[in-house]
C-alpha cells in the first residue's frame, strides 16, 4: 500500500532548512512508463536557502539554468555537475524566492551523483512537477525522531566561504 503523495503545498516553505530535515524518512518514488513504481526512503538531504546562501546557485541571480529555483515550490530542479553527475533537486519557493533541497542519499544508495545514475533521474525531470503523473514524485511517511537524524556542514562548497560552508543545513539518518 503506497503513502499520501506529497503535494506542493506540502513543500512551500520559507524555512527550507527545516523542509530538509523533514524530508528524512520520505519516500522518493519513480514510475516508469510501463508503471513499475519503487519506493525509496530519503536517507541525506541538504539545503540551500535563497539568493544570500552563497553556497545556492541562486546567489548568481537569476539565469536559465537556475529559473526553476524562481518558480513554484514542488518542482524538480536537476542540472548537470561536473560534465558527468545529475542531481535532483526539490524547489521549495515560494515563488520568486530561490530555494531548493539536494536529495543526497536514499536507502540503499549514497551520494547524489550514484543516486540519479542508479534511478534513471536526469534533466527530463527539470522543472517538472513533483507528482505521479511525471514518473517522480515523494510520499509521505512517519516522521523520523530527531535523535535519528544528524546535522553537519554541507559537503563541496568551501567556496561559499565560512559563513555560508559551515552551516548544518545537511541533514542525514544516523546508522
Amino acid at each position: 500500500m503506497s503513502s499520501a503523495y506529497l503535494t506542493a503545498a506540502n513543500f512551500q516553505s520559507t524555512d527550507t532548512v527545516t523542509l530538509a530535515r523533514n524530508l528524512i524518512g520520505k519516500q522518493l518514488v519513480t514510475t516508469d512508463p510501463n508503471g513499475n513504481r519503487q519506493a525509496y526512503p530519503i536517507t541525506e538531504t541538504e539545503a540551500y536557502d535563497g539568493p544570500d546562501d552563497l553556497a545556492c546557485h541562486a546567489s548568481k541571480g537569476r539565469t536559465q539554468r537556475t529559473e526553476v529555483m524562481f518558480g513554484p515550490a514542488g518542482h524538480w530542479y536537476v542540472y548537470l555537475v561536473y560534465g558527468m553527475h545529475e542531481m535532483l533537486n526539490l524547489v521549495t519557493g515560494p515563488a520568486d524566492y530561490p530555494a531548493a533541497i539536494l536529495i543526497r542519499g536514499v536507502e540503499g544508495i549514497s551520494g547524489p551523483g550514484r543516486l540519479t545514475k542508479r534511478l534513471g533521474i536526469d534533466r527530463r525531470f527539470n522543472a517538472k512537477p513533483a507528482t505521479p503523473t511525471t514518473g517522480l514524485h515523494l510520499e509521505d511517511a512517519p516522521p523520523i525522531p530527531d535523535s535519528q537524524i544528524l546535522a553537519t556542514p554541507r559537503i563541496g562548497v568551501d567556496y561559499a566561504g565560512p559563513d555560508w560552508s559551515q552551516r548544518p543545513y545537511r541533514f542525514l539518518l544516523k546508522t
